[in-house]
């Protein structure tokens, strides 16, 4: 892994030069503001950056030349000039780690620890981020003030952030109410996109490849289910850009991370909308809710909500419900059965009134497939598929068409019915797939 140089003469000189550059940022910022002038764009604002930083490199080499001490050589220059931009216009000591192609999770317990979860699966140490816990909030501030997309706080009465990084990676930072500043970075690897490359990757074999392929062609109502981290998020862009080109789609997400804006080409007809917190008065909060009801008034083929954690539930529901086949979202959840009662719960955190049998007829009505993605041995595999058939009072009837087998990837399961494989056979699935039990995984 890349990183700075971190001896105590380098920081003071990191420390003292970014300042500098900070403040000539900064006054650039009012300046343009003040004139009613556009902001810099990132890599022009680098840019006046780099030149302050080659400025404050002569003063230093005069510096020590007077004091009879050695320049600085090119290396050192050279690092010296990446950990201002990282400190200036980055992350600081973050950003190597965020510019590492083999880390998926970065985990940092204030200057006690940082913890990296790599792409491969393994958890390794790393060295701490920040020389101090007061370091690593005013970081985070930064971050809030230079990459929010509206006016955010990271404080005593604001003790959580929520955003999205440049890359497209999210970070999400706690204070006062854990026992140390924490910072969780997920990165999120948007060149997996596709169901091809998924296949390759073993994520699905070659039956759930066809019929996943065909069920989104169909426009059926897709769940995808799992834990943190299994892959709910990637599966369900790879679905997304099943949709055909023409179909006009509406995403709904709490922080923006399924990227549909980087695959225009497959998706010219699209609609990003994120929810937004309360501002610092309290006021101006648009939920997960409120976007759902708007999503419905901009003529959707299809409406996509990121992740279903609450009383979203109910309009997306009813979305599915009332022409716009072919949705899909994310929910966490151990299995594809306990999909349904979670599913119920949030119904009712809407305050609809709704007895529990008019919920589980609209589940019924509403949803066709729940898929289940869990991580088997650090790799992440489907694990089961479940066709929803009815509801009968308080239960959810379904079949499992495709089961955990006996190292816990999915093969064929319930034969599926005749109306269904009829659909699916129509947008081109090949129902002789599911005459192999043990599935289609290469070994």
């Amino acid at each position: 892994m890349t990183g700075v140089d971190t001896s105590q003469a380098t920081r003071a000189a990191v420390i003292r030069v970014s300042k500098a550059v900070g403040e000539v940022l900064a006054d650039d910022r009012v300046r343009r503001s003040t004139a009613g002038r556009l902001a810099l764009a990132l890599d022009d604002e680098r840019e006046l950056a780099r030149s302050v930083i080659v400025r404050h490199l002569d003063v230093l080499a005069a510096e020590h030349l007077a004091t009879g001490h050695e320049p600085l050589d090119e290396s050192q220059e050279s690092l010296l000039i990446d950990a201002v931009l990282a400190k200036v216009l980055g992350l600081g000591r973050i950003q190597p780690l965020l510019d590492d192609p083999n880390i998926s999770d970065i985990h940092i317990r204030g200057c006690a620890s940082t913890r990296l979860k790599l792409t491969d699966g393994r958890r390794v140490a790393a060295a701490p981020v920040v020389d101090s816990d007061e370091e690593l909030v005013e970081l985070v501030r930064l971050v809030a003030t230079r990459m929010g997309r509206s006016e955010r706080r990271f404080d005593a009465a604001n003790p959580e952030l929520n955003v999205q990084l440049p890359d497209g990676s999210r970070l999400f930072a706690t204070m006062e109410v854990s026992a140390r500043p924490s910072v969780i970075i997920r990165r999120h690897r948007f060149e997996l996109s596709s169901l091809v490359e998924l296949e390759d990757r073993g994520l699905i074999d070659q039956a759930l490849f066809s019929f996943l392929s065909a069920a989104v062609r169909a426009k059926r109502n897709i769940i995808i289910a799992g834990g943190t981290g299994s892959g709910k998020t990637t599966m369900l862009r790879a679905l997304l850009n099943e949709v055909p080109p023409d179909d006009r789609i509406v995403t709904i997400e709490d922080a923006y991370e399924l990227g549909i804006d980087r695959f225009e080409a497959l998706h010219p007809d699209y609609d990003m909308m994120q929810a937004r917190p309360p501002n610092i008065e309290g006021r101006g909060e648009i939920s997960m809710v409120d976007l759902a009801k708007m999503a419905l008034r901009m003529d959707p083929d299809r409406v996509i909500v990121g992740e279903v954690r609450g009383a979203e539930a109910f309009p997306m529901l009813m979305a599915m419900s009332q022409g716009n086949n072919g949705s899909m979202c994310t929910m966490h959840a151990d299995s594809t059965r306990t999909v349904f009662p979670k599913l119920a719960a949030y119904v009712s955190m809407a305050e609809t009134g709704l007895p529990v049998d008019t919920v589980n007829l609209l589940i019924a009505t509403a949803l066709h497939f729940v898929v289940h993605i869990e991580s088997i041995n650090g790799v992440r595999r489907v694990a089961s598929v479940r066709e929803v058939v009815d509801a009968d009072g308080p239960r959810i009837i379904s079949n499992e068409v495709f089961k955990p087998g006996l190292d816990g990837r999915a093969v064929p399961g319930y034969p599926l019915r005749d109306s269904t494989m009829a659909v699916l056979e129509q947008h081109g699935f090949e129902g002789s797939l599911l005459d192999k039990p043990d599935g289609w995984w290469s070994w």
